[in-house]
């Protein structure tokens, strides 16, 4: 394996709700590495501002506002791309919610699945048709520690990014004839404005520690990479897989 296996340029990449968190830093990374990425959220102003701050630091970077629940402005993020940079190669489909902590309302159970599951299923069937043939295309769906265990707080949440994982499988299957990887990173604790409340809890940060091996709480960074590895030729014989990315969390008993 040579050394530019971790290289990206002259590939396209689409990251939703990378305008802050692990999205923007998959695609900062992307970017760096030599990827056209386009970054996307629901906030047309977040986005503008994500562009132009990339842009500025000299990546080839154009924004795409998406709310992911809308099959036309899926429709129009895929053409989009497309018509920008010439075809997709890498698609990351981060965007989510993580939904009322504690509710079994179905409204909140519809409104998590639709953005965390139901719009990423969407999405692979858009994208997937203009990414296959090439040898290079890779999906990467961002799942969760919450979908590899029991979680009584965050129902629909873990729910759906069980089925994301599954997802991540079937895909493989079916695309990886046709030269498309698909995998699933599941992050465990990570550092962001999303979590600041958790990792700001002394008690709570106590238990979580002792429960992961590494004794830290995750980076963005550490997911980034993960997302790299997946995305590049590193990877390139990997699919169907779903990575925690977790410290150990969770596979630990807790010693």
């Amino acid at each position: 394996m040579q050394g530019s296996a971790f290289d990206l340029a002259g590939r396209t990449a689409i990251v939703t709700g990378s305008t802050r968190g692990i999205g923007l830093g998959i695609a900062q990374l992307f970017a760096e590495m030599g990827a056209n990425v386009v970054v996307s959220s629901e906030d047309a102003r977040d986005v503008a501002e994500t562009q132009t701050v990339l842009a500025g630091q000299g990546y080839r970077v154009r924004g795409i506002a998406c709310d992911v629940t809308d099959s036309d402005a899926l429709a129009r993020l895929v053409e989009g791309t497309r018509s920008v940079f010439g075809g997709i190669d890498i698609l990351v489909c981060n965007a989510g919610i993580t939904g009322e902590a504690g509710s079994w309302s179905l409204d909140d159970f519809d409104r998590v699945m639709a953005i965390n599951l139901r719009s990423m299923v969407a999405l692979t069937g858009l994208a997937l048709p203009h990414m296959a043939g090439g040898g290079t295309g890779s999906v990467i769906l961002m799942s969760s520690l919450s979908a590899l265990r029991g979680n009584g707080s965050i129902n629909a949440y873990a729910l759906a990014k069980a089925g994301v994982a599954q997802l991540a499988r079937n895909l493989a299957v079916q695309w990886g004839p046709k030269g498309v990887r698909v995998n699933a990173i599941a992050p465990g604790l990570i550092r962001t404005p999303l979590s600041e409340p958790l990792i700001a809890n002394a008690e709570f940060m106590e238990r979580r520690l002792q429960m992961t091996p590494l004794r830290r709480v995750g980076e963005v960074e550490d997911i980034a990479a993960t997302a790299l590895f997946l995305a590049s030729d590193a990877g390139r014989f990997i699919t169907g897989q779903q990575i925690a990315v977790d410290g150990g969390t969770s596979i630990t008993d807790g010693s």
